[in-house]
């Protein structure tokens, strides 16, 4: 079930934001994550998110500001089982264009991404983790 974040879920959503963050990105120090963790939790709450749910429980979750996907993470145990397809897909019935940005070491990703319809708008550099990236985007056709 997939539903609006409430703030008795921010603990376990930011929990999937570290450790989900400390594994993909491994090319960016662990301190960096784990120094943003309080902020992320702070926006959290002032942010449009969706949660999914199986048995009571958050297993992944997206994050939006207007159309701008903040990211979408999945819990480790549950990667690569569809979550984040249907997070995604939720949101596109909600938005005619979505646009994120995506490290470019981060391959996966981007290959996910890519199936689902987005492409490559420009490169460009993150500037909080010196770490090329792209700006991909999304149109409802």
């Amino acid at each position: 079930m997939i539903r609006k974040l409430l703030n008795t879920d921010i603990d376990r959503v930011a929990d999937i934001w570290l450790k989900t963050n400390l594994k993909t990105h491994y090319f960016i120090s662990n301190q960096y994550w784990k120094s943003n963790y309080e902020l992320v939790k702070e926006m959290m709450s002032q942010s449009e998110v969706y949660v999914f749910e199986v048995d009571k429980m958050i297993q992944g979750f997206v994050g939006l500001n207007n159309e701008y996907i903040e990211g979408i993470f999945v819990s480790e145990e549950m990667q690569s089982c569809g979550i984040g397809k249907l997070l995604l897909n939720y949101i596109k019935d909600k938005k005619d264009r979505l646009q994120l940005n995506v490290y470019q070491k981060n391959a996966r990703a981007i290959s996910f991404y890519q199936r689902e319809g987005f492409i490559i708008q420009c490169k460009g550099l993150d500037e909080a983790t010196g770490e090329k990236e792209y700006t991909m985007l999304w149109k409802q056709k």
